[in-house]
């Protein structure tokens, strides 16, 4: 795999476009952008909560999308994926496991807990960093990266 030179630059803008909208979601809206909170609760709320959860899933997906489009590179190709149907299906129900033990994800506890010097936030940060490298340690190595 080659990695282009600038993608550090891309991924920083990256980091700092999620830093803004987590800002900004907690000073107008007072919430914290806990993408599994907000999408796992966006059908439950009351009328008055639901409007926002669905932008805010909206505008993930179509920034997706105009990435596609803009920059498709950052994308890789079906040859570019290493791991079989079946270990990415596994990943998704570990990290929606992980989610739902841990009271949130990566981006509510690594960008917004972390951020407020929350100690939960850094224990669930580093217990989650820690589980997923395991686990591909060892998909990875016990069975070559398919499951």
């Amino acid at each position: 795999m080659i990695i282009e030179p600038m993608s550090w630059l891309y991924a920083g803008i990256g980091g700092v476009l999620i830093g803004i909208a987590s800002l900004i979601l907690l000073l107008f809206n007072g919430r914290i952008a806990g993408i599994s909170g907000i999408t796992g609760t966006m059908l439950l709320k009351p009328a008055g909560d639901t409007l926002w959860r669905m932008l805010f899933v909206l505008g993930m997906v179509l920034g997706g999308v105009v990435l596609l489009f803009a920059y498709p590179q950052a994308f890789p190709s079906a040859e570019g994926f290493t791991r079989s149907t079946g270990a990415l299906v596994l990943a998704g129900v570990l990290v929606g496991v992980g989610t739902r033990m841990g009271s949130g994800c990566t981006s509510g506890h690594g960008v917004c807990g972390m951020s407020r010097l929350s100690p939960r936030s850094f224990a669930a940060t580093g217990t989650f960093m820690l589980i997923g490298g395991i686990v591909v340690a060892i998909i990875t190595h016990a069975f070559g990266g398919t499951v």
